[in-house]
């Protein structure tokens, strides 16, 4: 009943045959006696030795220690310690993101980053419509997506909804969503709601303005599939699924339905949870990746920086990165920029972001002084102004809607 030791297998691993993760570790051991305790809990060992695993098992299933820089840990997880086509994601999270978090030994560790081997990657397909599909849809090729939130979160009737979702595509929008908290609420039942905002959006186009508003179908794992077929039945043009309440598999199962033809909007709501502490928990690298392996078409990243919300703008520029990546089998995915934007941090965004991004205000449209569509006109034109390399103080001074936002709530 020896304890085998995971240090033996340092030299290295091949990456074609494992899956890669790099953790940040603070502990009062060794780095090397914590690397250890990672390897071992989330593989082959446990806290002694044990007389049911021998050199094959070891070999051939255990984790192996391939880094160590600072408080930094890589591991290599073989692919065969994976059920791919019967666990999925939440088997996937149960090796690389388990029993770590609660060992004793480890005062904080933090998943930084995860790299899937090519034989794990085929297993999914990955986002249906991607960035170039949204702007497909939309006809807008070059410029930033624009959207908006519909406020207040909870509260408005389908009928308030949908002249929010109208007041906002009339002023230029391209995107509009439901918010995370709202999806069948007795004040704004989900069929009435999407019947109401499909005649806004069909009467838009009438008008010559195309847009997308996402319906927020998060629910139990065994409707979710269902209420989108409905969702989808009763005109909305794209769906919106909260991830981290949902679950990954909720996302791959909307996004490989047949009958699911519209795109998946994600939200990151409740990830402050694990991704806030830069010390403990999970970094929003490892969730993006997989929710663009799952078939997500458009995720929340964050602001680059600049609004509200706690995050670091490197981690933002991580996430931006992997869902544009090209290095990958799948198609790209949009980034959103959405939390506490307004036009003042739109040009500081499309800095950080370039153009492939959809930006996106909840607050900074609807809190205009002159209401919703000229909040939408005000965001529309912080993005031109960005897009064409115009200062915008001086695009304002042209631009009443512009000018007002600015006045209100400043430039950052």
């Amino acid at each position: 009943m020896k304890p085998y030791s995971y240090m033996h297998t340092k030299e290295g691993a091949d990456r074609s045959s494992h899956v890669i993760c790099r953790y940040r570790v603070t502990t009062d051991l060794p780095i090397e006696k914590a690397a250890e305790a990672l390897a071992a809990e989330q593989s082959t060992g446990t806290w002694t030795g044990i007389s049911t695993l021998d050199d094959k098992i070891f070999r051939n299933y255990g984790a192996k220690i391939i880094g160590i820089e600072g408080d930094s840990v890589t591991l290599a997880f073989p692919e065969e310690d994976f059920s791919i086509d019967v666990g999925g994601i939440p088997q996937i999270l149960s090796v690389i993101a388990g029993n770590l978090f609660g060992l004793e030994s480890l005062r904080g560790v933090r998943l930084e980053d995860v790299q899937f081997p090519p034989g794990i990657m085929r297993k999914y397909k990955g986002p249906k419509f991607g960035t170039d599909g949204l702007r497909k849809i939309l006809d807008r090729p070059d410029k930033p997506l624009v959207g908006t939130i519909v406020k207040p979160k909870i509260g408005l009737s389908p009928k308030d909804t949908a002249k929010y979702v109208y007041e906002a595509g009339s002023g230029g929008l391209t995107n509009s969503k439901d918010d995370e908290t709202l999806v069948d609420q007795t004040f704004c039942p989900i069929e009435e709601r999407t019947k109401a905002v499909a005649e806004s959006l069909d009467r838009l186009a009438e008008e010559g303005r195309k847009m997308l508003h996402a319906v927020n179908v998060s629910t139990n794992g065994d409707k979710i599939v269902s209420l989108a077929e409905d969702v989808q039945s009763w005109g909305a043009k794209q769906i919106m699924v909260d991830v981290i309440t949902c679950g990954f598999a909720a996302v791959q199962a909307l996004a490989e339905d047949p009958g699911i033809k519209i795109p998946i909007h994600v939200h990151r709501t409740m990830h402050g949870a694990f991704t806030k502490d830069p010390l403990h928990g999970i970094s929003m690298l490892p969730i993006t990746k997989l929710v663009r392996m799952c078939g997500g078409d458009a995720l929340h990243i964050g602001t680059l920086g600049a609004g509200k919300m706690a995050g670091s703008a490197e981690g933002d520029r991580d996430s931006l990165q992997a869902c544009l990546t090209e290095d990958i089998r799948y198609k790209t995915m949009m980034p959103v920029c959405s939390g506490g934007v307004y036009p003042g941090v739109v040009a500081k965004i499309m800095q950080a972001s370039g153009r492939n991004v959809q930006i996106q205000a909840g607050g900074g449209v609807a809190g205009h002084p002159g209401g919703v569509r000229k909040g939408a006109i005000g965001m529309s034109q912080a993005v031109d102004a960005a897009f064409d390399g115009i200062d915008v103080g001086v695009y304002a001074e042209t631009h009443p809607e512009l000018k007002e936002a600015l006045d209100r709530w400043g430039m950052k």
